[in-house]
């Protein structure tokens, strides 16, 4: 596919990263977080997505020097997508699939294609299978064996792999470009002052989607008995999706008022960290969140629920507490200890620094690639 001359320049790799959506969800963030560090030189790199509602990465993905493109954009035919996929397989010589949903149709439209046209799929498991619905476990579990490769993003994900199909998934942990986070943000008085915080306002931070995995009934719930018993204590929430107005409703009869405060979709995440003193997580199911490596990398203690990854983030006592999911006691007996103690959140705060450094995006990108070349071998 790519020429057998060993006397002629190699040409680069053309891979294809494929998504459901560039919105911002985790696994969106962390390809941003690759794009920023990709081997250019050798490799060739392009996005495609299908989500036409999802689209608010797109312009730091092509500032980073991704192209990206919606399959079946300016097609009427509800099937266009798919053929838009055929004619992009048959270009690349990888595909990186990261929606579990996407990946089950790229192996099977792969397989219609010629074997010398044909494409090696990877694809990399962000999300613990029990979040998935069945039909989209089941198809995995049929179309898997396609794959050239798969990857988990932690152990606890890997383990959730219907067990026949855990030999081949290897686990490859993820990171961030901690300079990249870091650098250039605002001070903390100049967002705080932004976001009508006060002086001895205790900030929760958390940033995560308006979804079903995400259990803010159970923060709100949390953040009620928390501010009861510690006033100081003052909640925000950055994200957006669909059960936006369900939140918001539930959020009324909460009668917390501007104590928790929803701020949508922000794109400076880091700045908003800046002003809190504490990024918590309420989840019931996670992979391994960006948000939390951000934390780790801003300094902030972490309150979070020990559910996908989380444990192998934040260790309980350390870079802050991992409650149970679901338990908005605990998760506010969590908070208000924290809220109160200001020596033990600069304790955190500074293992925190240190445990950032095992999450760096750099090395995840580097062994992505050594098997992406690895998997092409004998056709170059």
């Amino acid at each position: 596919m790519y020429g057998e001359d060993s006397a002629r320049p190699r040409q680069r790799v053309r891979v294809l990263w494929l998504i459901k959506g560039l919105g911002p969800g985790g696994a969106e963030q962390l390809l941003l977080q690759a794009a920023r560090v990709v081997d250019k030189d050798q490799f060739d790199y392009s996005i495609a997505y299908v989500r036409p509602d999802k689209t608010h990465l797109v312009p730091e993905l092509e500032d980073a020097g991704i192209p990206t493109s919606r399959l079946g954009a300016g097609r009427r035919s509800r099937g266009a997508w798919a053929r838009d996929l055929r004619d992009r397989l048959a270009t690349v010589g990888i595909v990186h699939v990261h929606s579990p949903v996407l990946a089950s149709a790229a192996r099977v439209i792969a397989q219609t294609l010629p074997a010398s046209t044909r494409p090696r799929i990877v694809t990399t498991e962000h999300n613990e299978w029990t979040s998935h619905r069945l039909p989209t476990r089941v198809a995995n579990a049929l179309t898997g064996p396609l794959d050239a490769h798969t990857w988990a993003v932690s152990d606890e994900v890997r383990e959730t792999v219907w067990r026949p199909f855990q030999p081949r998934v290897e686990v490859l942990v993820h990171g961030i470009d901690r300079e990249a986070v870091t650098t250039g943000v605002p001070d903390r008085e100049t967002t705080r002052a932004e976001l009508g915080i006060g002086d001895d306002e205790i900030v929760s931070l958390t940033v995560a989607n308006l979804r079903r995995t995400k259990d803010y009934p159970t923060l709100l719930a949390a953040a009620k008995q928390a501010v009861d018993r510690e006033p100081r204590l003052r909640f925000l929430a950055v994200g957006q999706g669909p059960l936006e107005r369900e939140l918001n409703d539930l959020h009324a009869r909460s009668g917390l008022g501007e104590r928790f405060v929803f701020l949508g979709f922000r794109r400076d995440i880091p700045a908003v960290m800046a002003a809190a003193d504490i990024v918590t997580l309420s989840s019931a199911h996670e992979g391994l969140p960006v948000a939390i490596m951000e934390a780790l990398a801003m300094g902030r203690p972490v309150v979070a629920t020990a559910v996908g990854g989380v444990p192998t983030q934040v260790r309980n006592g350390v870079e802050g507490r991992l409650v149970p999911p679901g338990d908005p006691s605990a998760l506010a007996r969590a908070l208000v200890e924290l809220a109160g103690d200001a020596e033990l959140r600069a304790s955190m705060s500074a293992h925190a620094l240190a445990r950032s450094a095992d999450f760096d995006i750099r090395r995840a990108v580097r062994a992505q690639e050594q098997r992406y070349l690895e998997l092409l071998e004998p056709h170059r």
